[in-house]
């Protein structure tokens, strides 16, 4: 396979839980930009949470974040949005409120929230950034450039719930998946890392047979199952294990570079 654009996903594939790439992952994207092979970060994450991670590897490269939503370089060029129906953004948040639900949302780059509980914590000392605590009033105000929802639980069953219950009321009009086991997000409908990286490759002119991806997760599936040749981290759920082509080790073991150099940069 003659791979032009290798797109990878951040957490559990690029970057362990230390939050630092290893001396190694960054070695692997440097020889694959200088074997001339185009590198693009696909992440859940904002893109203020996902620029310190690009800044770590010493290449430019394209940003897809909030799965899909934005794509932006890493010099801050705007390259695509993908926002949420304000309506639908609004809907959302009454569902939620109602069933005093845990909901954040993203508009313009910044996290707001209703009251910062233990969730909200969790999830800003993991993504290293800091939101606005602005109550359920203050969210419905923030409904413009929403690029992305997300739910957090401790529970499996109950996010799963929740996501079941997104997708009974608003049907296609809302893109449902998870990142983890403790993060549901929740899109504009049809908007997912597939959708990013074909805009990518068609404004480079690249056919889908010469990109090769690699993730760990439910929100990766799409663009995993997209691209001409998909890796499985060693730590994927069973659905992307099953939906790729190649397998590689664990992220905590250079499972990321360990790819690249078996599967790309062959000899």
């Amino acid at each position: 396979m003659n791979v032009k654009l290798f797109v990878t996903d951040l957490d559990g594939t690029l970057v362990p839980e230390s939050g630092r790439v290893s001396k190694t992952n960054i070695k692997a994207i440097h020889d694959l930009e200088s074997a001339g092979i185009k590198v693009v970060l696909a992440t859940g994450r904002m893109y203020k949470a996902a620029l310190p991670i690009a800044e770590q590897l010493g290449v430019h490269v394209p940003i897809i974040a909030y799965n899909g939503a934005l794509i932006k370089s890493s010099a801050g060029e705007i390259l695509h949005t993908q926002f949420m129906n304000e309506t639908i953004v609004k809907r959302i948040l009454t569902f939620f409120e109602q069933r005093n639900w845990h909901l954040q949302s993203y508009s313009d780059d910044e996290l707001y929230f209703p009251k910062r509980d233990r969730y909200v914590q969790y999830y800003e000392d993991m993504q290293k950034v800091t939101g606005n605590e602005v109550g359920w009033d203050g969210m419905q105000q923030h409904i413009k450039n929403v690029t992305k929802l997300l739910s957090i639980s401790g529970k499996n069953e109950e996010l799963i719930n929740r996501m079941r219950e997104i997708k009974k009321f608003f049907g296609a009009q809302v893109e449902v998946t998870r990142s983890n086991d403790l993060f549901a997000e929740f899109l504009a409908g049809g908007c997912t890392k597939a959708g990013a990286v074909k805009i990518i490759a068609d404004k480079l002119k690249i056919d889908r047979t010469e990109i090769m991806a690699i993730g760990d997760s439910e929100n990766d599936l799409p663009m995993l199952r997209s691209v001409g040749r998909s890796i499985a981290m060693g730590n994927a759920i069973p659905a992307v294990k099953k939906s790729c082509f190649y397998r590689t080790d664990l992220c905590e073991n250079d499972g990321f570079a360990k790819a690249v150099y078996e599967y790309v940069l062959v000899g």
